[in-house]
C-alpha cells in the first residue's frame, strides 16, 4: 500500500495542533509512568497504585460536565491556553518537590487531582475543536491522526521515562513534561482564530442548568452515542492493567526500569502501527460489528497478558490490546463527532469523558483491590474475561450498535 500524506495534515490549523500535541503527549506519558514507578518506590502496595485512579476520576466526574458546557459557550482556543499553562505549572511543582526531597505520597495524589481538573476542561475543548479545523469528509482521518499523535507519545514517553529514571532521576521526567506543554501553547498561537458555532452564546451568558441539561438530554437520548460510551467504560474498567505494570515488571517478569519502559510502550506500539494503516483507509464498512469485534480482541489480549510469565508474550499481549483499542477508538470517536451538532459537541465530549476517563481510573482502583487480594495476574485475567462478556451484553441491549454501518446521515456542522 502506497503511503501518502494524510488529508487532515493538509489543513494548516489542524497540522499545527497535531504536531504540538504529538510533542506534548511524550512528556505527559513520561509523567504518567513515572508516577506509577514513584509510588511503587514509596509504598510497594498495589492499592496505593490503584488510588492514583481515584485521584484522577473524582475531579473528572465533578468538573467534566461544566468543562464541556464551557467549551460550547466560550472560545475553545482560549480555554485550551488556560488548561495547558496550568498543567505545565503543576508538572513543574512536582519536579521541584521531587528534586528537593520534599515529595510525599499525598503530594502526588493532590497534584494528580489538580491536573485532572485541568484535563476536565481541556479535553472537551480539544476534541470539540477538531471538526472545526477540517472538512466533514476529512474528520475520520483527523481522528486517526490524533490517535497516532497520542500513541507515538505513548511509545516514546514510557521508554524515555525508564531511561530518565535510570539515568538522572525520576524528578526530571516531571520537568520534561512541564516543558513539553510549550509545544501546544505555541501551536495555539500559530493557529490563530478558529471558527466555532456561537449560537449558544447568543442565548446564554454563562453555564447554567439549562445548558447542562441540553447536553445530557441529547447524549442519553441517542442510542448509538450512549451505547458506544458504555462499551468504552466497560472495556477500560475491567481490562485496565496499566497501574499494576511496575509489579508485573518487577515480580512477574523480573525486569528493571528499562524493561518496564519497553513493556509500558508495547500497547502504544500496537496502537500506532494500526493507526498508520487506518489513516490510509478511505472507509470502514460494517463499523458497528468491527467496533464490537475489536473490543472482544482487546479483552482476549488482556487475558493473554495476565497469563503470561514470559516477557515477549506479555509484550505481544499489550501490543495486541493497543492495536484493537485503536480500531475501536477511531470508530467510536467518528460516530460521536459526526452525530453531534457543533453547538453541542463540547457537552457531548464532556459526558463521554466521564465514561472513557472514568473507566480506566475506576478500573485502576478495581485492579488494585483484586491485585491486592488475589495477585496481579488474577486481576488482569478476570478483567479481560469480564470485558468480553460485557461486549455481548451491550450488543444485546442496544442492537442499533452492531447494525451501524457508518454511512448513516451525519449531524456534524449543523445546528
Amino acid at each position: 500500500m502506497k503511503i501518502t500524506i494524510p488529508p487532515a495534515l493538509k489543513h494548516r490549523q489542524f497540522a499545527y495542533l497535531w504536531f504540538g500535541q504529538a510533542i506534548s503527549v511524550i512528556g505527559s506519558q513520561m509523567q504518567v509512568w513515572a508516577i506509577f514507578w514513584h509510588i511503587d518506590e514509596l509504598t510497594q502496595l498495589p492499592l496505593a497504585l490503584g488510588m492514583v485512579g481515584a485521584a484522577r476520576v473524582v475531579p473528572i466526574i465533578l468538573f467534566s460536565i461544566y468543562g464541556g458546557a464551557l467549551a460550547d459557550l466560550i472560545d475553545r482556543r482560549k480555554l485550551m491556553y488556560i488548561t495547558q499553562i496550568s498543567d505545565a505549572l503543576l508538572a513543574l511543582l512536582l519536579f521541584v518537590l521531587t528534586i528537593t526531597g520534599q515529595i510525599a505520597l499525598w503530594h502526588i495524589y493532590v497534584i494528580t487531582a489538580l491536573q485532572a481538573i485541568a484535563f476536565s476542561f481541556d479535553l472537551p475543548a480539544r476534541q470539540a475543536v477538531i471538526p472545526n479545523l477540517v472538512p466533514r469528509e476529512t474528520l475520520p482521518n483527523a481522528l486517526s491522526m490524533n490517535t497516532i499523535a497520542f500513541q507515538l507519545g505513548s511509545i516514546l514517553g514510557p521508554a524515555l521515562s525508564g531511561l530518565v529514571i535510570a539515568g538522572v532521576g525520576i524528578g526530571y521526567t516531571y520537568l520534561i513534561n512541564a516543558l513539553s506543554f510549550g509545544s501546544v501553547i505555541l501551536a495555539l498561537f500559530l493557529m490563530g482564530p478558529i471558527a466555532q458555532d456561537r449560537s449558544l452564546r447568543q442565548t446564554h451568558m454563562r453555564v447554567d442548568r439549562e445548558v447542562i441539561r441540553e447536553g445530557l438530554t441529547f447524549t442519553f437520548n441517542n442510542p448509538l452515542i450512549l451505547s458506544s460510551m458504555i462499551l468504552d467504560f466497560i472495556a477500560t474498567f475491567f481490562a485496565s492493567a496499566n497501574t499494576l505494570m511496575p509489579i508485573f515488571a518487577r515480580e512477574v517478569l523480573g525486569v528493571d526500569a528499562r524493561g518496564y519502559g519497553l513493556l509500558s510502550a508495547a500497547q502504544a506500539f500496537g496502537a500506532v502501527s494500526t493507526a498508520v494503516v487506518m489513516s490510509q483507509l478511505k472507509e470502514i464498512r460494517r463499523q458497528g460489528r468491527v467496533l464490537l469485534g475489536s473490543v472482544i480482541v482487546f479483552g482476549i489480549a488482556t487475558t493473554i497478558f495476565g497469563f503470561s510469565r514470559i516477557f515477549w508474550l506479555s509484550w505481544f499481549g499489550l501490543a495486541l490490546a493497543g492495536a484493537s483499542d485503536t480500531v475501536s477508538m477511531v470508530i467510536r470517536q467518528t460516530l460521536r463527532q459526526l452525530q453531534t451538532p457543533d453547538k453541542l459537541r463540547g457537552r457531548m465530549t464532556s459526558i463521554n469523558q466521564i465514561f472513557f476517563a472514568g473507566g480506566p481510573q475506576l478500573g485502576e482502583i478495581e485492579a488494585g483491590i483484586v491485585g491486592q487480594a488475589f495477585g496481579v495476574q488474577a486481576a488482569a485475567i478476570s478483567g479481560g474475561l469480564a470485558c468480553i462478556l460485557g461486549v455481548f451484553a451491550i450488543a444485546r441491549r442496544w442492537p442499533q450498535l452492531p447494525r451501524f454501518n457508518g454511512d448513516e446521515p451525519v449531524l456534524a456542522g449543523t445546528d
